[in-house]
């Protein structure tokens, strides 16, 4: 299973960043992360305890569904659903319809994050 790059800097950056990825004047490089969050706070609730564990369910367990997945993790369907749906949003699982069911699958089983105090040049400059 890979490794999922994630990048924290601030939303100004951030935004920066995209604004000149769409203008063509910076290509991000492969090494770099796809996914950013604007602090480690909002990391952490996006990956928090239980979404790890619900991570490590869906990897270990495979479940053909959403209903399979609530039985094994003991959350509620309504519940898990928002949580599946953010999950996938950051692209950390992908939920994928077979026939009229929808499967989680694990994207990713571990998560490399990268951060600096000072504004990391290497990820934040915009080459012209």
């Amino acid at each position: 299973m890979k490794t999922i790059k994630i990048g924290i800097m601030p939303q100004k950056e951030i935004r920066e960043r995209t604004l000149a990825i769409a203008r063509g004047e910076y290509t991000p490089r492969s090494d770099e992360p796809k996914i950013w969050f604007t602090s480690i706070r909002s990391l952490a609730e996006v990956l928090s305890d239980d979404n790890q564990a619900l991570l490590q369910i869906i990897m270990e367990k495979k479940p053909n569904s959403i209903r399979e997945l609530s039985e094994l993790s003991g959350r509620q369907s309504s519940n898990l659903s928002r949580t599946l749906k953010m999950l996938s949003a950051y692209g950390f699982i992908k939920l994928e319809k077979i026939n009229k069911t929808v499967c989680p699958i694990a994207k990713a089983s571990q998560f490399n994050v990268i951060f600096g105090i000072n504004k990391n040049k290497n990820l934040t400059k915009i080459h012209k």
